[in-house]
């Protein structure tokens, strides 16, 4: 077991729940953090940086709920100066395809003067399966402003295992890995797999940016809805319809296929509540 901890800031979201399990079950000593971990950590309250830094050897860096939303930048500035000053020697940040606010809070960190790996990650897989388009999943539409544009999606776990593998082994430090699934495929083509493999009706529809801010109004209020739309904007136009060898630089081996996630998540009951 080794004894400093590494801290995982967003322990409870996606990536950041499976970096805790991983992190524990290979013998490291792990300090969750998040709003109501033992020792918290609060984006939003930096009084409750320092006691989670405490002591802390390396760190995750996930921001909620997207490095996009106004303000990200500053704290991600604000933290690298907190991690300094608790003596914390690398950083590992969780970053996105494609998203210019992303890139400015990857050179925060890069010139931080602490070693650092870039984890620059494709769209999610799980956000079919356990964030917020699993309920139109169920529902057996998924309405996304992405006309047929084709994207990597790429499998969590493989973000999760590159982002244990920087915090735990040196050779990743300065690194930029930019994650992607092994094939591009539509939002039309990824709801076809799910419906396959979940033995469901799922279709895609494509909508207007107009009509995807209308909706996001009515679930998270003008921010969320501006902030989600413009990331949408941004990245939803075709210009990630490109491969990467992020995962197989930093793990030597291939991607997860979105086959592989739709039958793993099937098998797991998820998907059956709309049978």
């Amino acid at each position: 077991m080794q004894d400093q901890p590494i801290l995982i800031i967003g322990s409870t979201g996606k990536t950041g729940s499976r970096i805790v399990r991983s992190l524990k079950e290979k013998g490291f000593s792990v300090r969750e953090g998040s709003r109501n971990s033992a020792i918290p950590f609060d984006w939003e309250q930096p009084e409750t940086w320092t006691a989670a830094l405490e002591g802390v050897t390396a760190a995750y860096v996930s921001y909620f709920p997207d490095l996009a939303f106004p303000g990200a930048a500053d704290k991600i500035r604000a933290l690298t100066v907190a991690a300094t000053e608790a003596g914390v020697r690398k950083l590992v940040l969780l970053s996105g395809r494609g998203e210019a606010h992303a890139v400015a809070c990857e050179e925060i960190v890069r010139n931080s003067g602490l070693a650092f790996t870039l984890v620059r990650a494709a769209w999610f897989a799980q956000n079919f399966s356990e964030g917020y388009l699993l309920p139109p999943v169920l529902e057996g539409v998924v309405a996304l402003p992405a006309g047929d544009i084709k994207e990597p999606i790429v499998d969590v776990d493989d973000i999760a295992d590159v982002a244990v593998a920087a915090l735990t082994d040196d050779r990743h430090d300065g690194e930029l890995y930019e994650i992607t699934g092994p094939r591009l495929l539509s939002f039309g083509e990824a709801a076809a797999e799910i419906s396959a493999a979940a033995g469901i009706p799922v279709q895609y529809q494509p909508i207007t940016l107009a009509q995807f801010h209308e909706g996001m109004l009515e679930i998270g209020g003008p921010l969320i809805a501006d902030v989600f739309t413009e990331i949408c904007r941004e990245t939803l136009d075709g210009h990630n319809a490109y491969l990467t060898d992020g995962v197989q630089r930093a793990l030597g081996r291939a991607p997860r296929d979105f086959a592989d996630f739709c039958r793993s998540v099937a098998a797991s009951g998820v998907w059956k509540q709309a049978a």
